[in-house]
């Protein structure tokens, strides 16, 4: 059996197992979920008895030392059976707070975190996102000034995403005020010191199931261990690992839109109108075609980046392009999706209208769509 045969096998035993625990622990309660406006807490130790967080990582830390493709594929089932809030958090914690870590972090401070992580006993968070800075990393005002062998933290983060549940969070903050981007530092900080506090959830259009909330730093005390890497270099840390965040947002739209094609198939199908189905009206059918032909164009531009990435050939620009092309793809697909469902599709007894809803954050986290075309114009003209 050839690496590609053996490869593709691992994904097909794993997808069983995800879908197996999806339809059996996900599926019956996300509803109850979605009206509580968050997931529960112990889903997290659920998903890490079941194997299914950190799955691409050592098993020295307690993981599947599964391939990178099968973290990816755990984010497009989710996406597909319309989970996208689960996904979210599941891409925060899994697919970029746990990469920080390994590829950051020292021996001490992996051993540390990364089994807590796998079991679900510690949740992940990152916070960049300040009130008055947006997009613009470089603006945060967050500070982490040094005092001795510890540094002070304060300043406040907004739309963290997993921020109600997190037990630890990748916090960027100044370490040097006075030297712009290269002033930025990152630090893993544990959310049960003093001085840290959560602010309430903030209530979102959709995605409801995730939780998302503002955090607070009030002089928090960090230990010298907190520093991730090395001081100054946090935002040379975000450029490096920002391409995996946003291929996973590639991923969840891909699915997301997936699922939501195969919705409206089975509705247009079986769906009568004017004396026959919906699906024999040319218009329905030259849709539906055209929602297939953009979605396997973003497949295939994904497929080709993955390879990239897992090469360590991925750059800024080919994830800004992946991101750019298959979330907007996913809002016109969705849109276009829920258009054919009708007056129906506007109602919550169908989930196409959770389709519309959780897509429409896409194309403004993890870098908004003008974000993702400033980077690749300045790939091709300059600043």
């Amino acid at each position: 059996m050839s690496a590609a045969d053996e490869r593709n096998e691992e994904i097909a035993l794993f997808r069983d197992m995800v879908l197996r625990f999806l339809e059996q622990e996900v599926l019956p309660n996300y509803e109850d979920w979605e009206k509580d406006h968050l997931m529960p807490r112990e889903m997290w130790n659920t998903m890490g008895a079941a194997g299914m967080l950190l799955v691409d990582f050592p098993e020295e830390y307690g993981a599947a030392g599964a391939s990178f493709d099968v973290c990816q594929m755990i984010q497009e089932e989710m996406s597909r059976l319309g989970l996208h809030g689960l996904a979210t958090g599941y891409n925060i914690h899994a697919n970029i707070v746990a990469p920080y870590v390994l590829n950051i972090a020292n021996e001490e401070q992996k051993n540390h975190w990364l089994p807590k992580m796998a079991t679900g006993e510690v949740v992940g968070a990152i916070a960049m996102t300040e009130p008055g800075a947006g997009s613009d990393l470089a603006g945060m005002r967050s500070s982490a000034i040094k005092d001795g062998d510890e540094y002070i933290l304060n300043g406040s983060k907004t739309f963290i995403t997993n921020g109600i549940h997190a037990d630890m969070v990748i916090v960027c903050a100044k370490t040097d005020p006075n030297a712009g981007s290269k002033g930025i530092s990152l630090f893993m900080v544990d959310t049960s010191l003093a001085g840290y506090a959560t602010g309430k959830k903030i209530e979102k259009m959709g995605q409801h199931s995730s939780d998302t909330a503002e955090l607070f730093f009030d002089n928090v005390r960090l230990p010298a261990s907190a520093l991730l890497g090395e001081e100054g270099k946090g935002f040379v840390y975000l450029m490096k690992e920002l391409p995996r965040e946003r291929l996973g947002c590639a991923v969840q739209a891909i699915g997301h839109a997936q699922g939501a094609l195969d919705l409206t198939a089975d509705y247009v199908q079986e769906r009568k109108a004017f004396g026959q189905s919906v699906s024999q009206f040319q218009n329905t059918r030259f849709k539906l075609a055209e929602c297939r032909t953009e979605l396997e164009m973003c497949r295939a531009l994904l497929e080709k980046y993955m390879i990239k990435y897992e090469s360590s050939e991925m750059t800024v620009t080919d994830a800004a392009m992946l991101k750019l092309a298959s979330t907007e793809m996913q809002l016109r697909m969705v849109n276009e999706c829920l258009q054919l469902f009708g007056g129906y599709g506007y109602t919550d007894e169908y989930p196409i209208s959770r389709f519309y809803r959780d897509a429409r954050v896409q194309t403004i986290y993890a870098g908004s769509s003008e974000i993702m075309k400033e980077v690749i114009a300045r790939d091709i003209v300059g600043r």
